[in-house]
């Protein structure tokens, strides 16, 4: 049902940088970029994210209690998407592990405080 994502960045280069790296580690790459706005996907096809500057050319703020769950194909994929997240400059809140029955998940903010999740159902 989600077709993308968008976060707020008030330095888009930074956060390209971070994105780059990150969701490479689950077969993401760019497909649209601009001077404004980047986005990732696996496929032009599905659910993408992105980061863009604030279009009121205001500062980009974190919403409070906002947050975007990234699905993972394992609990070992978490692991590894989270441990790349924090060793690019992630903020960790609330390292991986099981969450309820069947949902395990690694929480972290990234270089703007956005707040991100890797997940996996299963």
């Amino acid at each position: 049902m989600i077709g993308y994502v968008t976060l707020g960045t008030n330095d888009l280069e930074r956060a390209a940088q971070f994105y780059d790296q990150l969701l490479k580690e689950i077969g993401a790459s760019r497909f649209m970029d601009t001077d404004h706005f980047i986005a990732w996907a696996i496929s032009p096809d599905k659910p993408a994210l992105s980061v863009t500057k604030a279009f009121d050319g205001k500062p980009a703020t974190v919403g409070n209690g906002v947050m975007v769950a990234l699905a993972m194909r394992s609990t070992d994929q978490v692991d590894s998407f989270y441990k790349k997240a924090i060793e690019l400059g992630a903020k960790d809140e609330g390292a991986p592990g099981p969450r309820g029955k069947g949902f395990y998940a690694g929480y972290f903010r990234d270089l703007d405080g956005n707040k991100l999740n890797a997940f996996y159902l299963g």
